[in-house]
């Protein structure tokens, strides 16, 4: 059974001029859309997202002296944005954005919705009386 986690992503959205947001793995699959995107389109979306996911990690020695970390990729299109940061553990998160979206909120959204996933997903350890196990 999946955790329905829209309502996390549709926190995102809450930034003025953004679209639409979707939770992606690393090897392409689509675990959780916002509102208001098809499924079709979301799925098709996760797959590119992984690609650029990767490829971002693949060209980050190009910064920072052949030492460079991944953190964020930022696509400019005629019609607006797409913001991909990592979102935990072989989990990405895509937000999709109009022209004239504010990026500085929209990167600090990302960050608290990415923090609150985290929260959302985790599994706290079982106890034993007493004893973590």
């Amino acid at each position: 059974m999946t955790t329905d986690l829209s309502w996390v992503l549709n926190d995102v959205l809450e930034v003025r001029g953004a679209r639409h947001a979707i939770l992606v793995s690393g090897d392409g699959l689509l675990l959780q859309s916002s509102d208001g995107i098809e499924r079709g389109e979301a799925e098709t979306n996760a797959a590119a997202m992984s690609s650029m996911q990767s490829l971002s990690r693949a060209v980050a020695g190009f910064v920072g002296l052949g030492r460079g970390v991944w953190k964020q990729t930022l696509m400019e299109y005629d019609g607006g944005w797409i913001f991909l940061i990592a979102a935990g553990q072989g989990a990405y998160l895509a937000v999709s954005a109009a022209v004239d979206v504010d990026m500085e909120s929209m990167s600090i959204r990302m960050q608290k919705t990415v923090a609150s996933l985290s929260r959302a997903m985790g599994v706290a350890p079982r106890s034993n009386n007493g004893v973590n196990v």
